[in-house]
């Protein structure tokens, strides 16, 4: 877009103190020609930009003139640095955020614009998690526009359950929590959470709604996670565990000592506490971990592996 351009050609003209029309359009990968259109656009507009001739000559901007630009501490510019496009999750809106980022890199001094430069070469950020598939949020864009213009929105939602339903909701805010995008909204049965990733067919209504005056999206945010951490009551688990299934359990789950140690089975096994979200989870990886774990508690979760053993190898059998 051009207006985006003109703003980068004023910006580089401003960081560099002078540059030619061939550093501007490698820079900005366009023609030198496009360039000097650029430039003397900049100059209808009334911005003082002055051509200068002979070797060392080039396009600068008038002394004392410059955009107003606030000067960035050396932590600001360290977090902004920091702060990764690839986190928005969707193509677009990574690409402008880059863009963003590339354009406040060029507004700033000299000296900054280096520092800068050598974080980007030594500091890399990757927001996500070993082994994650990445979540859909082909929806996003949709979604920002709505809560941007407080519009209403429809779509198609999956709950956790695996429940289907059709929702209309007024749009409030959004909340990136890690790499999971959340839609906050006012429903007909009060405030609810939905997750991106989770939404289908989503499309902006013409309708428009009255936003709730005293709504904070932040504390909003703060009370529901509050919320949910106090009703999370987890399923506390005691295993015999072998040293090397111990060591993978501790790096993926909140694993602990346990002091059951009488009940390991001997030497290269060590009794640890594990705290799962519920009964089929644990189920789930004690079964993954095969003969390197013995249940020593509860009773219950010995019983439900016993049973999926016992079912499993009864299909085997049917299917030998």
């Amino acid at each position: 877009m051009k207006a985006d351009r003109l703003l980068s050609v004023l910006l580089l003209l401003q960081a560099r103190g002078r540059a030619t029309e061939r550093e501007l359009a490698e820079r900005l990968e366009v023609s030198q020609r496009t360039i000097h259109r650029d430039l003397e656009a900049l100059s209808a507009a009334n911005v003082p930009v002055v051509a200068l001739r002979g070797s060392q000559g080039g396009w600068e901007l008038a002394e004392g003139w410059r955009t107003q630009v606030p000067a960035l501490e050396a932590n600001e510019l360290r977090a902004l640095v920091m702060a990764q496009p690839r986190a928005l999750g969707h193509p677009r809106l990574r690409a402008a955020a880059e863009s963003a980022l590339n354009k406040l890199m060029a507004a700033l001094p000299g000296s900054m614009r280096e520092e800068a430069a050598v974080m980007r070469e030594r500091i890399h950020v990757d927001p996500t998690g070993w082994w994650e598939a990445g979540e859909d949020v082909s929806g996003l864009p949709l979604v920002q526009d709505a809560v941007m213009r407080d519009k209403k929105l429809t779509f198609d939602y999956i709950r956790a359950d695996g429940e289907a339903s059709a929702r209309t909701v007024d749009p409030l805010g959004l909340v990136a929590k890690g790499s999971t995008w959340y839609l906050i909204a006012r429903t007909p049965n009060g405030m609810r959470t939905f997750r991106l990733s989770r939404m289908s067919g989503v499309t902006v209504l013409a309708t428009g709604f009255k936003r709730p005056a005293r709504f904070d999206l932040n504390e909003h945010w703060k009370q529901s996670t509050t919320e949910l951490e106090g009703k999370r009551r987890g399923y506390p688990v005691e295993l015999a565990v072998q040293e090397g299934a111990a060591k993978w359990l501790r790096g993926w789950l909140r694993a602990t000592p346990s002091g059951a140690g009488q009940a390991v089975p001997g030497e290269g096994w060590t009794a640890m506490r594990v705290e799962f979200e519920d009964l089929g989870q644990a189920r789930f990886m004690v079964l993954g971990l095969g003969s390197r774990a013995r249940v020593i508690a509860p009773p219950e979760l010995r019983k439900a592996v016993a049973e999926e053993i016992g079912g499993m190898l009864a299909q085997m059998s049917r299917e030998s």
